[in-house]
């Protein structure tokens, strides 16, 4: 397919970029960039092929009723995403709005690149959830549900949180109870993916591991 106005092209490029982590919605890319809806998921389908984005699977089933069933996307490159959306060095990356947006597009393409160096295939592993599962949060507000990345193997469901600090605590992944819904699959230990120093354990089946352990 040939792109006729390569500057609105890359005016799509920089308006994915500044979603990466983020529910795909056509909508609002079109909105953004001043072009319809079906352009975008069309051109969306060209940085899909590419390999310049990856669109993250919702995990969804009879017992999760309540879940999202829109993709997520992620750039492939950081680097890039950085780029299109104008964070000109760590330090202003660091310090802004995005940084975790870029840390957990990070640690989702280290995860899918562990799959691709063994030889799986990571459409069939790695998922994400978002439900309307109404439940009390920390300060005793409801929210919905979410859990950043679920991998699922040998029908067990491991429940993944990213947080780009370095105090985490059980209460961040009330969350992952939702899994428990899914009278299909065995819930697993859940992990936050952190900046911490070292492992913690922070219950019986939870633990928080520095990201280089990815």
């Amino acid at each position: 397919m040939k792109v006729r106005d390569p500057d609105t092209f890359y005016r799509f490029m920089v308006s994915c970029a500044a979603r990466t982590g983020n529910i795909l919605n056509y909508s609002n890319i079109a909105s953004d960039v001043g072009i319809d809806a079906d352009t975008v998921k069309s051109w969306t389908g060209i940085l899909e092929k590419t390999g310049i984005i990856y669109l993250l699977k919702p995990y969804y089933n009879s017992h999760l009723n309540r879940a999202l069933k829109s993709p997520k996307i992620y750039f492939r490159d950081t680097g890039l995403a950085a780029h299109l959306t104008n964070w000109t060095t760590p330090e202003q990356l660091q310090a802004g709005a995005m940084n975790g947006a870029f840390f957990e597009t990070f640690v989702l393409n280290e995860i899918l690149k562990s799959y691709i160096n063994a030889g799986l295939d990571h459409t069939r592993y790695v998922y994400y959830y978002r439900g309307r599962d109404k439940r009390k949060n920390s300060v005793n507000e409801y929210e919905e549900s979410e859990i950043d990345f679920i991998i699922e193997e040998n029908n067990t469901l491991y429940p993944i949180e990213i947080k780009k600090n370095k105090n985490v605590t059980a209460s961040m992944t009330s969350a992952f109870n939702v899994l428990d819904k899914d009278k299909s699959k065995k819930r697993g230990t859940g992990a936050i993916i952190c900046t911490c120093d070292h492992k913690l354990k922070l219950s019986a089946d939870l633990y928080a591991l520095p990201v280089e352990y990815i």
